[in-house]
């Protein structure tokens, strides 16, 4: 009777045990979701915002017209083959580097080049079973078919960790590349250098997209290595350290002894000593199995933020998406806050975390102000970060990446990032410096900024893509203006706030459309609307029916500019429901269509919430719905765009919520349509922010009534305080509109 108690108890705890691991936010967690089609995210093991993101890089195929473009990330699902494994890859963004330090476990005959395309046997690399593939936060696994190799990954913010099980045991050997790269970054120098039997050091430094990267690297076994050949590219050299462009080592071991390999590699932006400093605390024992459950345990923690129920397809998505905004910004400095600054130099002991991988035009939009709300603690060492930039390099961040300028993309993004943050009351650093930066940021004398100081539009035939970069400017000057005001500037307010206005110079009322004036004031023609050729018209990424409701900062003067509301609705039903045909596709970020409305691209991010701010939020909630079914899904290409480190999927955080920052720097969020039933967003000191959704249902789209805290809540958005100081929203939904 005992015994069968005994079972019965046993029998409860295992299920009540799997019931629990289901109900895990991250067992809704699938990585795999965007790694197909456009998406280019990450896939791989990495903690949040952490260092390291170690996880398979590919060969690059020609697939579609844009020649590798889709393996931005080192990885697209489509692909069967694995060169190896690096420890920093980029998520989601449209143009590729990084892929640093790749090590390879091997055996047979020592290859120490690259594999190519369909050849396998030609170089290193190995195919590989999808049915063998497993990735879940911050673990990786795959099957290496042409080493019979298991290979497993997870990590720490600063340290990847390798585990490598050895069926074939003849010549076994790590592959080390410090030559690797995706082809979009060549190395300039590496170097590698043995300290003892198990522990090897060295750097990679390289030239791409960032201009000058650095990374150093300290890499430690779990079995002595008792032969090591090195090679400069394909050419061998002598003794146990090498210097040159393409260094490779393969470090052997006697793995018919001991099959199970670990290998421990922790980098740093500063040097190998601190890189040891990483790896010895962040990662000193050698316990695989519960260094992954401290890295899903840290996922745990940060997805656990906030806690839903809705259908299971929508939990995966939503946190699938949540966790691709926690990917970056990653972190840039050591354990002992050294890092090395956009000047080059090496700042000590910064006293913030600094951060790199700022993809600031797309992340200004939503990502941003999403991390307001969910990862308060990162904020003032986010604008740390970019107030130190600023320092160095003379100018606000554009897209930063590894201590270089990029220069990518329009405007100057960070002012909005700023400004929401100041606004919001994240003040931990010098705030007279930051409205500096902001307002150096909007004085330059380049990109069309130099024309806008004197309060003039930007003559077309003189500055490329000149309306999307005024459209911009005015968002960002915005920003300015509310600082100035705050800061009691009244001067700047006031120059700021008519800065702000001049889109309306750019607004042709005979067409509608914002549109490229010439020098002599006349307009750009021939005019098409539908034109999205990338780079060489008055808009970037876009053209002009997209690019026409890019006023998020002052939506009533863009709907007195169409005459009123009548005439601003007929035009933004025109954008859905006209042909989705481009007049010449060959950007690949137009993606996502509704009509001429690309949800693929960040600009349009906003658009269906204009609705209610024009009185229809029916039609705001018909498309937020229409959104999440035909351009979220739980499969591999369930991204219809790049995910721009983890911009699309903020998007869907928020929707899902059922609110978005139409206004990236207003601190208000306007209402949508939720596609939760339940939301818990966990706050600091123990505040609890709690949306309750009844009635909801794939009918059921349309918002009838609004409870904060007990009071009728009747206007169309959310102010950030709200949900900052805790409380609790009723929002009671119904199958027909309350028009």
């Amino acid at each position: 009777m005992m015994t069968r108690k005994l079972g019965f108890i046993l029998g409860l705890i295992i299920l009540s045990s799997g019931i629990f691991a289901q109900n895990k936010a991250t067992s809704f967690v699938d990585p795999f979701i965007g790694s197909a089609g456009h998406g280019h995210v990450f896939v791989g093991a990495n903690v949040p915002f952490g260092a390291v993101q170690l996880g398979p890089s590919q060969i690059m195929q020609t697939w579609d017209k844009f020649n590798g473009w889709d393996w931005c990330s080192g990885y697209n699902y489509i692909s069967t083959e694995i060169l190896g494994f690096t420890h920093t890859h980029l998520s989601g963004t449209g143009i590729g580097d990084l892929n640093d330090i790749l090590l390879l476990p091997a055996n047979g005959k020592t290859q120490v080049t690259r594999a190519s395309f369909k050849d396998m046997e030609s170089g290193y690399g190995s195919s590989f079973s999808k049915k063998t593939e497993v990735a879940r936060p911050g673990y990786y696994q795959v099957y290496l078919d042409k080493y019979k190799v298991k290979a497993e990954l997870t990590a720490t913010e600063r340290t990847g960790f390798h585990q490598y099980t050895f069926q074939k045991t003849e010549n076994a050997h790590l592959l080390v590349d410090l030559g690797f790269g995706m082809g979009w970054d060549e190395p300039a120098q590496t170097h590698i250098r043995q300290l003892d039997a198990l522990t090897f050091e060295g750097y990679r430094f390289s030239k791409g997209w960032a201009a000058d990267q650095r990374i150093y690297f300290v890499i430690r076994l779990s079995a002595p290595v008792t032969r090591i050949e090195l090679y400069n590219g394909s050419a061998p050299l002598q003794g146990v350290e090498a210097s040159g462009k393409e260094i490779k080592a393969a470090l052997f071991f006697d793995a018919a002894k001991q099959p199970l390999l670990k290998v421990k590699v922790a980098i740093s932006p500063v040097s190998t000593a601190n890189a040891l400093l990483n790896l010895n605390t962040e990662l000193p024992g050698w316990d695989f199995n519960a260094s992954v459950k401290q890295a899903d345990a840290k996922w745990e923690k940060a997805l656990s933020k906030v806690k839903i129920e809705a259908p299971a397809a929508i939990k995966t998505k939503f946190y699938t998406a949540l966790y691709h905004t926690m990917i970056a910004p990653s972190l840039f400095n050591d354990v002992n806050g050294d890092y090395r600054g956009a000047d080059k130099k090496v700042y000590k002991n910064a006293g913030f975390n600094n951060y790199t991988t700022l993809s600031l035009w797309d992340t200004y939009r939503g990502l941003n102000p999403l991390m307001t709300i969910l990862h308060p603690e990162r904020v003032n060492d986010m604008v740390k970060t970019m107030l130190a930039i600023y320092q160095q390099q003379g100018k606000l961040p554009v897209w930063h990446l590894h201590g270089n300028e990029t220069n990518c993309m329009i405007g100057y993004p960070a002012v909005p990032v700023i400004a929401d943050a100041w606004l919001k009351g994240f003040r931990n650093y010098d705030t007279e410096l930051a409205y500096q930066a902001m307002r150096h940021s909007a004085m330059q004398d380049t990109n069309g900024i130099q024309y806008i100081q004197k309060l003039q539009f930007i003559p077309a035939e003189k500055v490329e893509e000149s309306v999307a970069k005024a459209l911009e400017y005015a968002i960002s000057d915005w920003c300015i203006a509310q600082m100035a005001k705050a800061l009691n500037k009244p001067e700047d307010y006031r120059y700021f706030t008519e800065r702000s206005k001049l889109y309306q110079q750019y607004f042709d009322k005979s067409t509608g459309h914002f549109r490229g004036r010439m020098a002599d004031g006349s307009w750009r023609s021939p005019f098409n609307p539908y034109n999205a050729v990338h780079r060489q018209n008055d808009y970037c990424e876009g053209n002009a029916w997209q690019y026409t409701w890019l006023v998020p900062q002052d939506v009533p003067g863009l709907i007195s500019g169409f005459g009123g509301k009548q005439p601003f609705l007929n035009k933004l039903d025109s954008l859905f429901s006209i042909s989705s045909v481009l007049d010449d596709k060959t950007s690949p970020d137009i993606s996502g269509l509704i009509g001429q409305y690309a949800h693929g691209n960040e600009p349009n991010h906003h658009i269906p919430y204009l609705y209610n701010l024009a009185g229809q939020p029916w039609k705001t909630a018909e498309l937020i719905r229409k959104i999440d079914q035909q351009f979220y899904t739980d499969k591999p290409d369930g991204l219809c765009g790049n995910d721009d480190a983890g911009e699309m999927s903020a998007w869907y955080v928020f929707s899902a919520l059922g609110f978005y920052p139409l206004n990236p720097a207003s601190g208000e969020y306007v209402f949508g349509s939720p596609l939760v039933s339940d939301a818990l967003i966990s706050l600091p000191g123990g505040k609890k922010f709690h949306i309750r959704v009844t009635g909801n249902s794939p009918e059921n789209k349309y918002i009838r009534k609004i409870v904060l805290n007990g009071k009728n809540h009747s206007t169309s958005s959310l102010l950030h305080s709200a949900i900052a100081n805790g409380g609790e929203m009723h929002i009671e939904m119904g199958p027909r509109p309350l028009k």
